[in-house]
């Protein structure tokens, strides 16, 4: 019989204390003996992991559950206070920076205009200082910080921390984690914007029980967080989801993106495409500067303009989402970032988009329906992206 030396044990031990944090964070209230059912595991084995992950402080116990005829059992549930994570999304005209407890709680923030014309020296130095002004939070509250994540619009490599490529902000190869581990000792993670929402969506969202769902981030670019079988999936080089640089016009009048093709999906759909058609039907009147919440503002009084910019953004996201349909058959389009805002007016307009491109069969099995976290999905995603790697790797975590 082969024997399991120090190394194989760890592994099948970090493996099974994975199973019982995922277990408690996805049906809590457990007890031990329910977990025991659950994962097939002996008795014994699940109370020696449940003690570990008691001394992490991952989980604590809430109260004996009487009820029923059988023992009175100790029930279990995920600490929220278990640390708290800073997440990051660096949008391309807006920073945002807050503090989550471990279920997804916020409980400190700031927001701030970017201007996409800036260095990207400025830029990060600015977000150090916010990040900064989180640690001096964290250490006022004794707060443990588990992690501190980015969300960004553009292509990562995950195993560097490379931005590789973000075309709506023209940056190139950023070390954003060697940048700021360096500058905070903390441990950095670094995510596409629209993949690290998909995960928040899963964690927290409107895709908790779902396996095949698709998220559509939709601001001043259009990204796709694609969520197969379970799993986020990021393709050979880890940049799956660059749905937004798909070409869907052939016309010669195509719009140049600025990742350097003519005619991409986002160029069609995305804030700017919305501002753009509202400008056009404005031309002989005066009006101030547009803004998404400013369209959104007039399509609420009825404004019939308003309401039609948004509708043809809508079908053209639509169109781009026929394809994808098509292709993976998800059971759940969700669509969120600062465009999400205009909902009412977009989504159905990009369900009449869809249902008309897509084939029949497959585009009734797909509800489209907007993030439940708005605006804020992809900087709730930079938080589920700390949290899923400790749901993962949970010894990463110290013992208190």
């Amino acid at each position: 019989m082969k024997s399991f030396n120090t190394a194989d044990h760890a592994f099948v031990r970090e493996v099974n204390l994975s199973s019982v944090l995922r277990l408690i964070y996805s049906e809590a209230p457990l007890s031990r003996a329910q977990l025991a059912v659950e994962t097939g595991l002996n008795k014994s084995t699940v109370s020696s992991l449940v003690e570990d992950l008691l001394g992490r402080n991952l989980i604590h116990e809430m109260g004996i559950n009487s009820t029923g005829t059988g023992r009175p059992a100790m029930l279990l549930e995920i600490n929220p206070q278990a640390g708290v994570i800073i997440g990051v999304e660096l949008g391309v005209d807006f920073i945002a920076v807050a503090l989550s407890d471990f279920i997804g709680k916020f409980l400190w923030r700031k927001n701030v205009p970017a201007d996409p014309a800036a260095s990207q020296e400025n830029t990060l130095s600015q977000v150090l200082k916010f990040i900064q002004d989180a640690v001096l939070f964290c250490k006022d509250k004794s707060y443990r910080i588990l992690g501190l994540s980015f969300a960004i619009p553009g292509t990562v490599e995950l195993n560097e921390g490379l931005l590789i490529f973000a075309p709506n902000l023209n940056w190139h190869n950023v070390p954003i984690r060697k940048l700021f581990s360096e500058r905070t000792g903390l441990k950095v993670f670094i995510e596409n914007d629209a993949n690290a929402a998909a995960v928040a969506e899963h964690l927290f969202g409107a895709a908790r029980n779902l396996k095949d769902f698709i998220f559509v981030f939709a601001g001043v670019g259009l990204g796709g967080g694609l969520f197969l079988n379970g799993e986020l999936y990021r393709g050979k080089g880890g940049y799956a989801g660059e749905i937004g640089h798909t070409p869907i016009m052939a016309e010669p009048f195509q719009l140049p993106c600025r990742c350097g093709n003519l005619g991409c999906w986002e160029t069609y759909a995305n804030q700017d495409s919305i501002v753009r058609r509202m400008e056009s039907r404005l031309q002989d009147r005066q009006h101030t500067s547009l803004s998404i919440p400013f369209i959104k503002s007039a399509a609420d009084q009825g404004d019939k303009n308003a309401i039609e910019s948004i509708a043809e953004a809508g079908t053209a996201m639509g169109i781009g989402l026929a394809g994808l349909v098509n292709i993976f058959n998800p059971e759940k389009i969700i669509v969120g970032g600062p465009v999400s805002i205009t909902g009412e007016y977009l989504l159905p307009s990009i369900q009449q988009g869809m249902n008309k491109c897509a084939m029949a069969e497959i585009a009734v099995q797909t509800e489209v329906t907007l993030s439940e976290f708005g605006p804020d999905a992809s900087l709730l995603g930079a938080v589920a992206i700390v949290m899923d790697d400790i749901l993962r790797n949970p010894t990463h975590l110290e013992r208190r």
